[in-house]
């Protein structure tokens, strides 16, 4: 009986995740791939080149509807004096050029890619150029196949250029929070440190770059629409506390998407036994980093806000790799309201107690301050401790 009753518990896992993974669903992913910027006084001219690839090694996806929504942020409607919008096709096998605004719909073969040509062209009141931070570029595009159709959500941060500049910050506070333009995708990660960290920084100090903005950079942000919950994660993210990145079906079908619904649901059992008994955290535990790293919506700072952001990846990497070029100690943090500073990764593990202590009074902020980067002043701190 008690071998029957296993048997089957194995069997309904092996059905779920063989569902999971079989489940068809387009392999198209659209990238950034090139960015020009032209400015004349009020007027600004963007271009921007997209990819489209077909991850699939066989299926063939087609694009039925491209289409483009800029949004200026920052700025109100009244103070956007005209704004236009091109989209030109430049798929490799169609030699005759397109003229006109019309999307023909076009397949993409397995493992193939086309691009797209994106011109926004706007003029804004000169009051509000100050007022002006980024333009956000929402791709809304269909995918048909054999899944079917339906509608894709991605979106791409034009930064701001006249606000990118080198910062020549003489703080000597013992933290220094230092402020950025809104980070995107067309932004290096490293290119960024070296941008805007002061010139007075010493080589035995600590450049610290929050987990979402480096995730950010790193194209790791889902758009909620292009999320569809299943009864698993409708089910289980019922158990966790409102304000909990994982407490709606979206978020926690992320992290299924992810690590498997297998391991969530194993995990989701264990820990509530644990909590049951007083241990928490458990969960977190066993379903993986990113149980932990997710942010859902609202989590991050606009126009990011309306996306579930993902950890970022190869931390360590980056880190070791930062701080080679710019000569002097860089980390990866997390860091929340209430104290808490957890260090996804840094290349040299010396300095970890002193940046949990720099980074307990959340110096950076969790609201729309962008200051994804923080310099600690590792002397400053040091002397601090000593007087303690």
């Amino acid at each position: 009986m008690l071998l029957n009753s296993l048997l089957l518990i194995i069997f309904t896992f092996f059905l779920i995740e063989v569902n999971h993974y079989l489940r068809q669903d387009s392999q198209l992913v659209i990238k950034p791939k090139e960015f020009k910027k032209i400015i004349l006084d009020s007027k600004h001219r963007n271009i921007i080149m997209v990819e489209i690839k077909n991850l699939h090694k066989r299926m063939e996806v087609m694009i039925p509807s491209f289409n483009v929504n800029p949004k200026l942020i920052g700025i109100s409607e009244n103070e956007i004096i005209k704004i236009h919008t091109k989209i030109k096709p430049h798929h490799p096998d169609i030699e005759e050029e397109q003229n006109n605004d019309y999307w023909s719909a076009y397949i993409i073969k397995g493992e193939k890619s086309t691009f797209v040509e994106i011109e926004i062209e706007y003029e804004i009141k000169n009051t509000a150029i100050d007022k002006f931070k980024c333009l956000w570029l929402e791709i809304v595009w269909v995918n048909y196949g054999p899944f079917g159709y339906f509608k894709r959500f991605d979106g791409f941060v034009l930064p701001n250029i006249l606000n990118i500049s080198k910062l020549n910050s003489y703080n000597t506070n013992l933290v220094d929070p230092i402020k950025t333009h809104i980070l995107g995708s067309f932004d290096d990660p490293i290119g960024i440190l070296k941008s805007y960290i002061p010139h007075n920084y010493l080589p035995t100090d600590i450049l610290t770059i929050g987990e979402s903005p480096l995730a950010v950079m790193q194209g790791r942000y889902i758009d909620y629409r292009n999320i569809n919950p299943n009864i698993i994660s409708k089910l289980i993210c019922k158990g966790f506390h409102p304000t909990s990145s994982l407490a709606t079906a979206s978020g926690m079908q992320t992290l299924i998407n992810i690590s498997g619904p297998t391991r969530v649901i194993i995990s989701w059992l264990i820990g509530g036994i644990f909590k049951f008994f007083g241990v928490k955290g458990m969960f977190y535990r066993l379903a993986g980093e990113q149980a932990r790293l997710i942010d859902d919506i609202t989590g991050t700072t606009p126009p990011y806000d309306k996306n579930i952001v993902l950890g970022p990846i190869d931390t360590q990497t980056f880190c070791i790799k930062a701080a080679k070029e710019l000569n002097v100690n860089v980390a990866v943090v997390d860091v929340n309201d209430l104290g808490r500073v957890k260090i996804l990764s840094t290349n040299n593990i010396n300095n970890d107690e002193m940046i949990k202590r720099a980074l307990t009074s959340n110096p950076a902020g969790n609201a729309n301050q962008q200051t994804p980067l923080v310099l600690i002043r590792s002397d400053k701190v040091r002397l601090k401790s000593q007087d303690i």
